[in-house]
């Protein structure tokens, strides 16, 4: 049986994430736009508007979500690239979940995932592992972040959301 809230398992933060592993994450980011589409493609849309689990987001706020989470993370890399320990705005992901453009057609948000990780690639293939080590604070979270971490997270993050997606759609 799967489990629908971490179907991929959870992102273990402690985990150390290795030069060695960097090629990996960078070339996930390239594709999960691709990714996403193909699950999308010749789907049934209307099973969007399943849940993936009791509780949990619609497929179509998952696209979304994808969408607004990823433009953060991208802001994030930004930031620490160009500051020197930036501090973070966090933001309520549930009650950006149900804002009036949730309800937008998913392509809005591809859209947006398509420009965001194209933009993201480049910075990524720009990076020096000595990059990787830069970090920033999380106010909420009040603790630091590397970005070397923080790119294993997004990439745990979507494949973590696209299996969500197509729980949706099989539902």
């Amino acid at each position: 049986m799967i489990d629908t809230q971490y179907p991929v398992g959870r992102f273990d933060r402690n985990a150390p994430i290795h030069d060695a592993q960097i090629p990996h994450l960078i070339e996930h980011v390239r594709l999960l736009p691709q990714q996403l589409a193909d699950i999308l493609t010749g789907a049934p849309i209307e099973n969007l508007a399943h849940t993936y689990r009791e509780g949990g987001w619609t497929g179509l706020q998952v696209i979304h979500h994808l969408a607004d989470s990823h433009m953060n993370a991208y802001m994030r890399f930004k930031l620490a690239l160009t500051e020197d320990h930036p501090t973070i705005r966090p933001y309520s992901q549930d009650a950006w979940a149900e804002t009036a453009d949730n309800q937008l057609d998913a392509d809005f948000s591809l859209m947006i995932i398509r420009g965001v990780h194209k933009r993201w690639h480049a910075i990524l293939n720009a990076m020096g592992p000595a990059d990787f080590d830069r970090t920033f604070h999380h106010p909420e979270q009040k603790r630091d972040f590397t970005l070397r971490t923080t790119l294993g997270l997004y990439e745990w993050h979507g494949r973590h959301h696209m299996e969500h997606i197509r729980i949706c759609l099989n539902a």
